[in-house]
């Protein structure tokens, strides 16, 4: 009864606009460190559909000439970030003796966008439900130290909007932690790592079709359809004026929608989840992490990567 009524005032307070995302993950985190969850096949579920709608959602706040420039430019950083986290994570994978599915899982989530790139890629690289889970928790629990500290670590380095939106787009691992952590840095920043991080997502497509030929699997191909849409809301947004008194409403209930996505997450992290990713995928994961984060601020910090 206890966890139950706790949840949903933690939910309530989630989604009434006054949590930031970092204090709704950190409550998330407490609550599913602390008891047991009271709807744990749901959340999941739910997290998810609510995070792809709310990145549809926010793409009513988005000019859709700078999606199309933030893209173009931010496409070869992607492309060479893609192909570094993947070589150096299995290379870090065998290092340390991570089981093969587990390493390319971890490595795939780090390159790409996190638990989204694990769920579409996991079935068609014949993954395991237990692999499946100990790659997605890895992920998930460097995705709440993220959202905490990239930025600290952006004003530390006084990164401009534009150098953190990048940064996080290129480090952080699920797409609603980089808007969590932008938003947090500032609406320079937001509209940066959104649209960089969803062409990186993008990217989840061949990743995915790659696996499947290499494998020769007819696994089903799970296509990131809302990605489409935040694109579509973007040229509404752009050339359809008669909607303009709607659209800050909808980015706005999106920002929200986000925030109270980051709660569902953290509460989805217990101590279970902790026990069940072990120490090595987790080492595996936080080595390539702070291999990925650390290059790539230096790169933006030196200027070799900027939009």
């Amino acid at each position: 009864m206890i966890p139950t009524l706790f949840f949903l005032l933690a939910l309530a307070f989630a989604a009434s606009g006054w949590a930031s995302p970092p204090t709704a993950l950190a409550i998330g985190l407490v609550f599913g460190l602390l008891f047991t969850h009271p709807f744990p096949e749901s959340v999941g579920k739910y997290s998810r559909w609510l995070l792809q709608a709310s990145v549809v959602g926010l793409g009513f706040a988005m000019n859709l000439h700078d999606v199309v420039r933030a893209g173009r430019s931010g496409f070869l950083y992607t492309l060479l970030g893609i192909g570094f986290s993947m070589t150096a994570g299995m290379g870090l994978g065998a290092l340390l003796r991570v089981q093969r599915k587990p390493a390319f899982l971890i490595s795939t989530g780090t390159a790409i966008c996190g638990g989204s790139a694990i769920a579409a890629v996991g079935p068609v690289a014949g993954a395991s439900g237990e692999q499946m889970a100990v790659s997605l928790g890895t992920i998930f629990v460097l995705n709440s130290v993220a959202l905490l500290i990239f930025p600290l670590i952006g004003a530390a380095f006084h990164l401009s909007q534009s150098q953190f939106g990048l940064w996080a787009a290129l480090a952080i691992h699920d797409t609603s932690s980089v808007v969590g952590a932008a938003a947090k840095y500032g609406s320079g920043a937001l509209a940066v790592g959104t649209t960089v991080k969803l062409a990186r997502a993008l990217w989840i497509v061949p990743m995915t079709l790659g696996t499947a030929l290499a494998r020769h699997t007819k696994a089903k191909i799970q296509w990131p359809w809302f990605i489409a849409l935040f694109c579509f809301a973007a040229v509404l947004n752009t050339y359809v004026n008669a909607g303009a008194p709607v659209y800050p409403g909808i980015a706005k209930a999106a920002r929200v929608g986000m925030t109270v996505t980051l709660f569902l997450i953290g509460s989805g992290i217990s101590i279970a989840t902790l026990k069940r990713v072990g120490p090595r995928p987790l080492l595996q994961g936080v080595l390539l992490w702070l291999l990925v984060s650390v290059t790539s601020l230096w790169l933006i910090r030196v200027g070799w990567i900027s939009l």
